[in-house]
Formats: structure tokens, C-alpha cells, sequence
């Protein structure tokens, strides 16, 4: 970084002497249009640097604020495992190995990922059997409808935490159960059978937005 900056301050200064030069001894009208051609070489020259320069500076302020969001994300996971007692499950390598897969198949970045999660795992009704599952949905569902992870996470989790009363809000956004899933919901739930009302509404989710995240992360290149 040093090197860089010496370079940059070095290519100004040669540039500034050509000025000094042509102010000076310039005597002819070729003379000048020469040294002009100087100038602009010089200049170009310092700033090409500078740019460079500036992209590097750029490039690691930019790997520095990634990993504070990443030890962000990290220590709100470990704080909600902390608080919920480990409900789901889940061990905090399960939910990070998790995220950065879906990173890979998604236009999502990984700590955003996590950060869903985390919001996923508040919701202590959530199994780790559902768990895997329920994050994929939450992130096709946030790309189908144009929503970040954060308020997908937040309606699936209502509903699949409760899933009677929950998945009224899944309807708000646009998802679209029956009147005859709404009751075979209510039964389940009412029978005791929370895991079968959680296995419709993430069926529901797959059928509607499944493979939406992957559709465009592959339009994307990415």
C-alpha cells in the first residue's frame, strides 16, 4: 500500500514539473503543444495510478466491512441459540454451513442468510427436521417476491410456529391455500399433529416459489 502511494505522489509531481517547465521556458508554438502532450501523458499517467490506488483502498475497506458483518451475523445466531436453549436443534456450524450453501445456489449473500435463519430459529416450534427445509423456502419466497430474507423469515416462521393462526399472514403476501388446506391446518394442529400442518404449508411454498432463488442466481451467472 505504501508503494502505491509513493508511486501516485510520484507520477503528480513529474506531471507538475512538466507545468512548471512550459510556464517557464516555453518559447514556440510547437514547443508548447509538445510539452502539452507531456502534460496530458503525465496526468493521464498519475491518475491511471491514483485510480488504481483508490480501487485498492476501496477493495479492502469493502473486505473489512464483510467481515464485521459476518462476526454481526454470527454472534446474533449464537445469541438466539444462547436464548431459546437450543430449541430447534440446530448447532451454529449447521446453520452456517446452511447459509453459505444457499449463497452458492442463490443471489442472497450468506450473512443475510443467517440472519434470516437466526430470525427462523426464534420461532422454537421449528424442528431441526424442518428446519433445512423451511430456510430454503424462506429464501425462494424472499426472491420471488421481492422481499428481503428478514420479513420472509418473520411470515414463515408465524406460520409454521402456529400454523392456524400463522398462515393468514403467508396469505397477506400472496400465498395461496385453499379453504380445503386452511381446515386440513386447523385439524392437524388441533389434533396435535404440528408437523403435519408445517409439511402442507411448506409443500404449498415449494409448489408456488420452488427453485425461484436458483432460477435466478443461474440467470445471474452467479
Amino acid at each position: 500500500m505504501a508503494n502505491d502511494i509513493v508511486i501516485v505522489v510520484r507520477g503528480k509531481d513529474e506531471a507538475s514539473a512538466v507545468l512548471k517547465k512550459i510556464s517557464g521556458e516555453a518559447t514556440g508554438f510547437g514547443k508548447v503543444l509538445g510539452d502539452v502532450g507531456k502534460i496530458a501523458g503525465g496526468f493521464l499517467a498519475a491518475n491511471v495510478i491514483s485510480g488504481a490506488g483508490d480501487k485498492i483502498v476501496g477493495a479492502f475497506n469493502d473486505t473489512i466491512a464483510a467481515a464485521k458483518e459476518s462476526r454481526l451475523a454470527s454472534a446474533q445466531l449464537e445469541a438466539v441459540l444462547k436464548s431459546t436453549g437450543g430449541a430447534a436443534g440446530i448447532t451454529a456450524d449447521q446453520a452456517r454451513d446452511l447459509a453459505s450453501a444457499l449463497e452458492k445456489t442463490s443471489k442472497f449473500e450468506d450473512e443475510a442468510v443467517l440472519g434470516g435463519e437466526s430470525l427462523l430459529l426464534t420461532f422454537t416450534g421449528i424442528g431441526k427436521d424442518v428446519f433445512p427445509r423451511a430456510t430454503q423456502a424462506m429464501v425462494d419466497m424472499s426472491q420471488a417476491l421481492g422481499q428481503d430474507l428478514k420479513s420472509s423469515a418473520i411470515q414463515l416462521g408465524k406460520a409454521l410456529n402456529d400454523p392456524i393462526q400463522g398462515v393468514t399472514a403467508l396469505r397477506r403476501v400472496g400465498v395461496s391455500f385453499t379453504e380445503e388446506q386452511m381446515k386440513q391446518i386447523e385439524v392437524m394442529q388441533e389434533a396435535g399433529n404440528v408437523a403435519g400442518a408445517q409439511a402442507l404449508i411448506l409443500a404449498e411454498l415449494e409448489k408456488e416459489f420452488g427453485g425461484s432463488a436458483k432460477a435466478a442466481s443461474d440467470a445471474a451467472g452467479a
